[in-house]
C-alpha cells in the first residue's frame, strides 16, 4: 500500500513544480524542464550524489510523458531483462507508434557488454534512455552511450532545500506525516537540515523514524526535539555551527595544527569537521592554500598532493573522501615548512603599491616585432641558456628596485637545495 511505503518514496513529486532543488537543470527556462514539458525527451544521464533526486526526476518524467515508461535496476537486472524491454519497445513503436522510455537506475553497475547491448536501440530510437548514476559517467558509462545522451549533473540539495522537504514531511497530511500531529523544534530542523549533507533521503528517513518512535507528550503532540533528531540520524549534536564562532575556531585549529607539524591534532580536527557535515570541498580548498602558504618550496609536492586531493574528493564523495583528506592532512602536517612564498608576494605587493609601475628594463622588453630594434627594445639581453650553469648576471628588476629581495628560501626541505643552487650560480657566474 502507498501509505506503508517509506516517507521518502511517498513524498516524491509527481510534477516538475513540486521538485525541490536542482533549479540549474529543472528551472522553467532550462533545457530539461522544457523537454519534459513538451514530452520531447532524448536520452539523458542523471549524475549526482545519493538523495539528490535522480529517481525523483525519472518518476516525474514517467508521470508526464505519453511514452511507455519502463524501469530496471542495474544491480539486479541482466541481459535477459534488457531483451524483454527491447522486445516490448519494438512492439510499442511498430504496433502503436508509441515511444518507450527506459530508466536504468545505477547504470554504472552494468558492465561494458551490457551497456554495448543497449547502444543500437538507443541509436535508432527504439529506446529513450534515462540512466542514473552516483559515479562520474565519463569514467563509468560507455563512451558511445554518452555521446548519444545529454548529461545532467545533480548537485547536493542545499540546507534550505532539505528544510523545505522536512517541513513538507511533517505537515503534509496527504503524502507526509501530517496526520500524526507532530511538531519539529527549530533547532532540530536546523540540525537535520545541516547534518543530512544534501541527502534528502537521509533527512526524510530520520524524520519518519522520529515521528513513528516518539511518544506523544501530554499535549497530544509528538515533539521532535534535537535529541530525537540526533538519535534518528545517528549523528551526535556537537558544538559546531557552520556560520558561528566555533566553525572558525575549528578550522583555525585545523590549519594551525598542520602548520605546527602536529598530524595527530590536524586529523582530529579534520574528523570533527567531517562529523559535523562540513563540505569536503571547503576543507580541500583550505589544504591547498596551506600547501603554498605554509609549506611552499620546502616541499613543492605539497601543492601537487593538495590539488590532487581537491579533485579526488569531488569525484569520490563521502564517506571515502575522508580517507583521501586524511592522507593529505597528515602529509601537510608532516612536510617541512616555509612561508617564504607568501612573504615574497607580500613584500612584492607592497613595493608595487608604493612604486606603481616603473618601466621594465629595455633589454627585457618584448622584441618580437619589426620596430622593436628601433625603439631599443630587447637590445643587450643575455640569453641565460648560453652561459655556464644556465645563468648570467644581468638586471631584471626595474631601476630603483635592484636591491630589493623578495624571495628568501628557508633552510628547510627542498628550499635548502634552492639556497645551495643560488649560492653556486652567484659565486661562479659567467659574465
Amino acid at each position: 500500500m502507498e501509505s506503508e511505503s517509506p516517507l521518502a518514496s511517498r513524498l516524491r513529486p509527481t510534477t516538475l513544480e513540486e521538485v525541490v532543488g536542482q533549479q540549474h537543470i529543472v528551472g522553467k527556462d532550462k533545457l530539461l524542464y522544457r523537454a519534459i514539458k513538451a514530452d520531447k525527451l532524448s536520452s539523458i544521464i542523471l549524475y549526482g550524489p545519493p538523495g539528490t533526486g535522480k529517481t525523483t526526476l525519472a518518476k516525474v518524467i514517467a508521470n508526464t510523458t505519453s511514452a511507455e515508461f519502463m524501469q530496471i535496476n542495474a544491480t539486479s537486472s541482466g541481459k535477459k531483462d534488457m531483451e524483454e524491454v527491447v522486445t516490448a519497445a519494438k512492439n510499442n513503436r511498430g504496433m502503436y507508434g508509441r515511444k518507450t522510455i527506459l530508466f536504468i537506475d545505477e547504470i554504472h553497475r552494468f558492465n561494458k557488454g551490457q551497456q554495448d547491448y543497449l547502444l543500437p536501440f538507443v541509436e535508432d530510437g527504439t529506446i529513450i534512455l534515462i540512466g542514473a548514476t552516483t559515479e562520474n559517467p565519463y569514467f563509468e558509462v560507455n563512451g558511445a552511450l554518452l555521446s548519444r545522451s545529454i548529461i545532467f549533473e545533480l548537485k547536493k540539495l542545499s540546507k534550505e532545500d532539505i528544510r523545505t522537504l522536512l517541513l513538507r514531511a511533517v505537515n503534509d497530511k496527504e503524502k507526509g506525516m501530517g496526520s500524526y500531529n507532530a511538531q519539529i523544534d527549530e533547532d532540530a530542523l536546523e540540525f537535520l537540515s545541516d547534518v543530512s549533507n544534501g541527502d534528502a533521503r537521509a533527512a526524510l528517513t530520520a524524520i519518519e523514524l522520529g515521528i513513528l518512535t516518539t511518544e506523544r507528550s501530554e499535549d497530544g503532540v509528538i515533539h521532535i526535539t534535537i535529541d530525537v533528531a540526533s538519535e534518528c540520524i545517528q549523528k551526535r549534536v556537537i558544538s559546531y555551527d557552520k556560520t558561528g564562532d566555533n566553525h572558525y575556531d575549528t578550522i583555525s585549529a585545523f590549519i594551525k595544527s598542520m602548520r605546527g607539524s602536529d598530524p595527530d591534532a590536524a586529523v582530529y580536527y579534520l574528523a570533527r569537521m567531517l562529523y559535523a557535515g562540513e563540505d569536503v570541498k571547503f576543507i580541500a580548498r583550505r589544504i591547498m592554500i596551506l600547501a603554498s602558504e605554509d609549506i611552499g618550496n620546502a616541499d613543492p609536492m605539497a601543492l601537487v598532493v593538495a590539488s590532487a586531493t581537491a579533485q579526488a574528493v569531488e569525484r569520490v564523495g563521502m564517506p571515502e573522501a575522508q580517507i583521501i583528506l586524511a592522507q593529505a592532512v597528515t602529509y601537510m602536517a608532516s612536510a617541512p615548512k616555509s612561508n617564504a612564498a607568501v612573504e615574497a608576494i607580500s613584500k612584492a605587493m607592497k613595493v608595487v603599491e608604493k612604486t606603481k609601475t616603473p618601466p621594465v628594463p629595455a633589454h627585457l622588453q618584448d622584441a618580437h616585432y619589426g620596430a622593436a630594434e628601433k625603439l631599443g627594445h630587447g637590445l643587450g639581453y643575455k640569453y641565460a641558456h648560453s652561459y655556464k650553469n644556465h645563468y648570467v648576471k644581468q638586471q631584471y628588476l626595474p631601476d630603483g628596485l635592484t636591491d630589493e629581495v623578495f624571495y628568501e628560501p628557508s633552510e628547510n626541505g627542498y628550499e635548502q637545495t634552492i639556497r645551495e643552487y643560488f649560492k653556486k650560480i652567484h659565486e661562479d657566474p659567467d659574465e
